[in-house]
């Protein structure tokens, strides 16, 4: 899903939009597993019960699954889908929840450094943490941001907007050769004076 163009500024363009890499869903998708399979199991004994307690145990059974569901694999599904992080020509941007929705600017001019950081899970799923330091007392930690070191890379080159290292996918940029000034004054440029 794109992040909506009305709320970006006249001549503002997204570089770059992503939620959390997949990783975050590796937990609740092994719980959501667990739960279903614990659920059919249980299932399985209740109807073996007597005839009242057949139906009370597949009712109790149902909704605990129901509520472990919804709690350990829903919630963190819908909480990744609705977590953005984006880059723009003028700012950085995150965004999360449904409910309670939070969310931070910041410009572009305003970001003093830019590093990651990645163990070997996280270089092994190709994410890491982005740590932005800008003008406020701490450095923001952006967590499980897919693809982290060329995030990296666009947030340094947006941020120091210098023309001649500007990076546009699938346009190669020939390196400008400047010409040396010629000497002022008469005399000879300092490497090719005698001493």
């Amino acid at each position: 899903m794109a992040y909506p163009d009305d709320l970006l500024s006249e001549q503002e363009h997204v570089v770059v939009h992503s939620h959390p890499h997949f990783k975050m869903l590796i937990f609740p998708t092994l719980a959501f597993l667990v739960t279903l399979g614990a659920g059919i199991w249980l299932a399985i004994l209740a109807k073996d019960a007597g005839s009242p307690w057949n139906t009370v145990g597949l009712i109790a059974i149902a909704v605990v699954a129901l509520v472990l569901i919804v709690w350990l694999f829903l919630a963190p599904l819908v909480r990744w889908r609705t977590t953005h992080f984006i880059v723009t020509t003028d700012r950085l941007i995150a965004r999360e929840g449904v409910l309670k929705r939070t969310g931070i600017d910041i410009p572009m001019g305003r970001i003093n450094s830019v590093q990651f950081e990645h163990g070997l899970l996280d270089r092994v799923f190709g994410c890491g943490t982005l740590i932005i330091e800008s003008a406020s007392d701490e450095p923001l930690r952006f967590e499980d941001i897919p693809h982290v070191e060329k995030v990296h890379t666009v947030i340094y080159r947006e941020v120091n907007d210098n023309p001649y290292d500007d990076y546009r996918p699938g346009t190669q940029q020939q390196p400008q050769r400047t010409e040396p000034l010629p000497p002022q004054g008469g005399h000879p440029p300092r490497g090719d004076r005698r001493r």
